[in-house]
């Protein structure tokens, strides 16, 4: 049985071969993005404590309770601008999660697949404020010594 790279010349075969061929800063560029075990485990483990976290915060109003205050002390002394992306935050938004009108949950936001803490704001469930990625490690890294 003959495939259609037979019946086509040899040299549109050659042109066929080199344009699906990667260039050496094409191919080391996309060795860059290949994550080794070390990291595969690193991002387990972080996927790990996001989920206890979540499932946490679902279950136990205790928990829940503990890491609201402890943001809303953080952001007393930190200001919000220290934890959390807020660029185009409005104004009354921003006066809301001041005011601790908000909720805490775990989510993945805007382009990047990684879930992370988020806060939510009471009646505006499309307008989550993901924290840094460093306070959530942060906050996950205290609540891992507690669990």
């Amino acid at each position: 049985m003959t495939s259609w790279l037979d019946t086509i010349p040899a040299n549109e075969r050659q042109r066929i071969r080199e344009r699906y061929r990667l260039s050496e800063s094409a191919y080391e560029k996309l060795r860059e993005n290949v994550k080794g075990p070390e990291d595969l485990e690193r991002e387990m483990i972080r996927n790990d404590a996001l989920a206890q976290l979540k499932f946490g915060l679902e279950t136990e109003p205790a928990m829940k309770s503990a890491l609201r205050k402890q943001v809303e002390k953080d952001i007393a002394e930190k200001g919000m601008e220290s934890l959390m992306h807020i660029e185009d935050l409005p104004v009354d938004l921003r006066r809301e999660i001041e005011n601790g009108k908000f909720e805490i949950t775990v989510d993945a936001v805007g382009d990047s697949a990684h879930d992370q803490i988020v806060i939510v704001p009471e009646g505006n469930v499309r307008d989550a404020i993901p924290m840094k990625s460093s306070v959530t490690d942060s906050y996950l890294a205290a609540l891992r010594v507690n669990i």
